[in-house]
């Protein structure tokens, strides 16, 4: 089976699975979601909408953050990962919508991607949700579940698996395939113990053939290299 025909049943079980969903991140204006995104590096979104449930309610608008302390900043948002530098990215986040982009938050990935925290992924998710722009921004679900599949190899980057990806999908459905991959990694073919079982897609992935050897293995008491 090519790599073409794959994602393409995949994409049939996607819809079957998971056929509407969509971002996870609560927000009410277009610099709330930019900032969510930028705080949810290495962190869950729960955790990013309780923080930013407290965070958004404080301050309640571009000024009212801009002018807010870092160190208030840092103790809303201090249950996540990185608080601190994400504070320090959130302050001049807001500085330059503030100062230089009238409080819009920009489409362009090339102005997104200057702003401090924002990385391809984040402006990614940022032109797929609020411009519905194509886009198939990788996080880990993503990257994942796209190398566990094979449409991916182990050592590309987060960048390469986006392109590979982008190749192998109709551009119409990057935003709605890159919903679904997240939905799968998050709630189904999850990191530590996946739903191999129950998964139409058992046949194909290589996370199951590397559990049938180390079993296999393991029951002739035979130790993998």
């Amino acid at each position: 089976m090519t790599n073409q025909e794959k994602i393409n049943l995949f994409f049939s079980y996607l819809d079957k699975i998971f056929p509407n969903v969509g971002c996870e991140l609560k927000y009410n204006k277009d610099y709330e979601l930019l900032i969510a995104v930028m705080l949810s590096a290495q962190t869950t979104d729960k955790s990013v909408n309780d923080v930013t449930d407290v965070l958004f309610n404080k301050y309640d608008n571009l000024d009212k953050l801009n002018d807010a302390s870092i160190l208030d900043i840092e103790n809303i948002i201090k249950k996540i990962g990185l608080y601190k530098n994400k504070a320090k990215n959130l302050k001049e986040i807001v500085s330059l919508l503030v100062e230089k982009y009238n409080c819009q938050v920009p489409s362009s990935k090339e102005v997104l991607t200057s702003f401090p925290g924002v990385g391809v992924k984040t402006a990614g998710v940022v032109r797929a949700e609020l411009f519905k722009i194509p886009e198939f921004p990788v996080d880990t679900h993503v990257e994942r579940i796209a190398k566990r599949l094979g449409f991916a190899k182990e050592n590309d980057s987060p960048i390469e698996v986006m392109e590979k990806l982008k190749k192998l999908t109709p551009k119409e459905r990057w935003i709605k395939s890159h919903h679904q991959f997240i939905h799968f990694g998050r709630y189904f073919c999850v990191a530590k113990k996946p739903n191999c079982s129950n998964c139409e897609m058992r046949n194909v992935c290589k996370k199951p053939i590397v559990q049938n050897r180390l079993h296999q293995l393991r029951q002739c008491n035979i130790s993998e290299d």
